[in-house]
């Protein structure tokens, strides 16, 4: 797979250890992407090894109008991580090696489903972000419903929160249910809930017949809402998991 320099456009905090990074392709060319899908960023630790690691696409982009400019990714801190070191160190125009997209973490165009059930914790939710326009289509087209059911320790740790608000807000058919599972925002919104986001998947009553299921973040939250939901009878098809493991 050929590697290509990203560009760095700018950056700005969405919590307290998570940046987010928007690049342009530095060889001018665009970056075709399916919504779920990630890219890798190569570089080499101070020995010289080359190593890589793996963000998915946040970038909200309407393929109907062709590929877009943007490349935007969620970028957590991790204390004394190389990879971490790299994205901090970066100033506007400088650049990284990229290479991608890869993954099928997508909505998939054969789904007949009544409704999609989007499960995340963490940077675990940017892929949803990138899905917004598609899913919009769809509960216009298709008349179905989202629900999003985001796992975070506070209120402060919400990426993306005001966005899913607002999109919850303005598109009938998409819930927005943020889980706090240490402390709960001033004024909640009646969709808030507070615990972990695999207590809360009885409420929305899992349904085999009609339900396609997305789970990304922690990989022991990935693993609980799995075996819950195939407990819900759905088929194992049914249930598409990307798994984040944050590595040095």
């Amino acid at each position: 797979m050929k590697q290509f320099p990203l560009k760095l456009v700018s950056r700005r905090m969405l919590a307290p250890t998570v940046g987010h990074y928007v690049f342009q392709r530095g060889d001018g060319e665009p970056l075709d992407y399916i919504p779920g899908q990630f890219i890798q960023v190569h570089f080499q630790y101070a020995d010289g090894t080359a190593t890589k690691r793996s963000y998915s696409l946040a970038t909200i982009h309407d393929h109907a109008l062709g590929p877009g400019e943007a490349v935007e990714i969620a970028v957590s801190y991790v204390p004394g991580g190389a990879a971490t070191a790299l994205f901090e160190g970066l100033g506007e125009g400088d650049a990284v090696q990229a290479s991608g997209p890869f993954g099928r973490f997508c909505l998939m165009p054969a789904d007949a489903n009544r409704r999609y059930l989007l499960i995340a914790t963490g940077t675990g939710v940017t892929p949803y972000r990138a899905m917004l326009p598609q899913l919009e289509r769809q509960i216009r087209e298709r008349g179905i419903e989202v629900v999003l059911l985001f796992g975070a320790r506070t209120p402060e740790e919400l990426l993306y929160g005001d966005e899913f608000r607002a999109f919850a807000d303005r598109v009938p058919g998409f819930r927005f249910v943020p889980c706090f599972s240490r402390e709960l925002p001033t004024e909640p919104h009646a969709d808030v809930r507070h615990g972990y986001v695999q207590q809360f998947l009885a409420e929305f009553a899992p349904d085999a017949a009609g339900d396609i299921a997305y789970l990304c973040g922690n990989p022991n939250m990935v693993d609980a809402c799995f075996e819950a939901l195939k407990d819900y009878g759905l088929a194992v098809p049914q249930i598409r998991r990307e798994k984040y493991v944050s590595s040095k």
